[in-house]
């Protein structure tokens, strides 16, 4: 099972629920405050809704648009991207909303199906990733207007579809010796060119009405500019962004927007760093969302990772369920097995050896040194939170249930082999992307779409 599906299309279905992957953890995206009322009618269409599509007898809502759209339009607005027109919004998010009906469907008509212990991982996901419990992330929901039901189906959703594109996609990609060394030469070009920067920019948004007024204006303008001081002066920027940004998520994430390259941030903001080091705070910029306090995080050179990586050596147990042993079945075996070990009545090896249905189960379920991206996002998630010695709660992903213990990590020089392995990976991922989008297309093409109201 050493593998990894480097999905690249998770972000795509990130972006239409405004969450990312669910296997890979998910961070609370709700809607803004100004839009709670209707983020709680995402439960029934509300008494004014109507059809603004229709997806092979499924209709499709202008509610669904509209807070789909407002979901949007957070994202843009936290990352410092200008807004489209609402309309031209509006239209994009409703053809994603039809290809991701019609994607759900061929999911069910394919029997695939997500039980409630897979969307209660999920969740945990979810809250592990924003360092809360269970109990808090429901509060935070609750007080953002997102009903749990709501977010859980969500979550369903979002696993039906990265299991249907597993299957549908896993196939038909492969890559060959000519296409890594391909892959490698351009990196080696690459390396002189300045564009080929990955960062880091964490941020801090004072957000400025449409329709502000002058007054209003000069006096965000200068409420950013005293942030602005605070951070230059040293202050936490982290717990800046926490309670002072505008941009939703700001305080689970510390306004940081994530490293990737230069391409994918607004110029706005790479041309603001540009000469800044890491550490450093631009000056006060402005967008069509607001105010902006950027700060680099880290800045390196994108393409092949570098040559010293952070290896893992971990080991497993791995069930797969059968008409005989469920999916919460073999949960509760591991669940069982884990307890056992770290109640010193069993030895883990021994038990690998004894119930693994993985090829290294007489190993005692050892998998060797891995580099990051080996396994699937599930199980290097779950592997990459344990400190050595810990083992991990049971975990469903393609392969079946784990239970996961790492044994210890260690830093090591990659090998020209291992790099090429490495490269290998990259390359099936946009592979992947391409056909994803491909696939996509065909889904949405054999798929009955009846269009009603334009939705406003």
């Amino acid at each position: 099972m050493n593998q990894r599906l480097n999905a690249p299309w998770l972000a795509c279905i990130a972006l239409a629920l405004a969450l990312p992957a669910a296997a890979q953890g998910l961070r609370v995206t709700p809607p803004p405050a100004a839009t709670r009322p209707a983020a709680r009618a995402d439960s029934g269409p509300r008494a004014a809704d109507y059809i603004v599509a229709v997806v092979n007898s499924e209709p499709i809502t202008n509610n669904e648009v509209r807070v789909r759209t407002l979901r949007f339009d957070q994202q843009l607005a936290q990352q410092g991207q200008a807004v489209p027109p609402r309309a031209e919004l509006a239209r994009q998010v409703l053809e994603r909303l039809i290809s991701e009906k019609a994607q759900l469907q061929m999911a069910r008509e394919n029997g695939i199906k997500v039980d409630e212990t897979t969307v209660d991982q999920a969740e945990q996901n979810v809250a592990r990733q924003n360092r809360i419990d269970i109990a808090e992330l429901r509060r935070r929901l609750d007080a953002e207007g997102v009903p749990l039901s709501q977010f859980r189906d969500d979550l369903r959703n979002q696993i039906l579809l990265t299991r249907l594109r597993e299957r549908e996609l896993e196939p038909r990609v492969k890559v060959t010796d000519a296409e890594v060394d391909q892959y490698l030469r351009e990196q080696q070009q690459a390396a002189s060119d300045p564009a080929a920067m990955e960062i880091n920019l964490a941020h801090i948004l004072v957000a400025v009405p449409e329709n502000a007024t002058e007054a209003q204006i000069a006096s965000l303008r200068a409420k950013a500019q005293r942030v602005l001081q605070r951070a230059r002066s040293g202050e936490d920027f982290a717990k800046l962004a926490g309670e002072l940004s505008d941009s939703p998520g700001a305080a689970a994430t510390g306004g940081q927007v994530g490293l990737r390259t230069a391409d994918r941030y607004p110029p706005l903001f790479v041309d603001a760093i540009r000469a800044l080091p890491e550490g450093g705070v631009s000056e006060l910029l402005r967008s069509g969302a607001g105010f902006h306090v950027v700060k680099v995080i880290e800045k390196r050179r994108a393409g092949m990772p570098g040559a010293r990586v952070v290896q893992s050596h971990a080991r497993h147990i791995l069930l797969r369920p059968t008409a005989q042993l469920s999916e919460a079945a073999a949960r509760q075996r591991l669940a069982d097995f884990k307890r056992r070990v770290e109640a010193g009545q069993a030895d883990f090896a021994q038990l690998a050896r004894e119930f693994s249905q993985d090829a290294s189960a007489p190993k005692g379920g050892d998998l060797g040194w891995a580099n990051p991206g080996l396994f699937v996002p599930e199980f290097e998630d779950a592997m990459n939170a344990l400190a050595p010695g810990q083992i991990a709660e049971p975990l469903v992903s393609r392969f079946g249930v784990h239970l996961i213990q790492l044994l210890e990590r260690r830093q090591t020089t990659l090998g020209q082999r291992e790099q090429r392995e490495i490269a290998r990976n990259l390359v099936r991922e946009k592979k992947l992307d391409e056909a994803y989008a491909q696939w996509a297309q065909d889904v949405r093409g054999r798929a009955y779409v009846e269009m009603r109201e334009p939705p406003s």
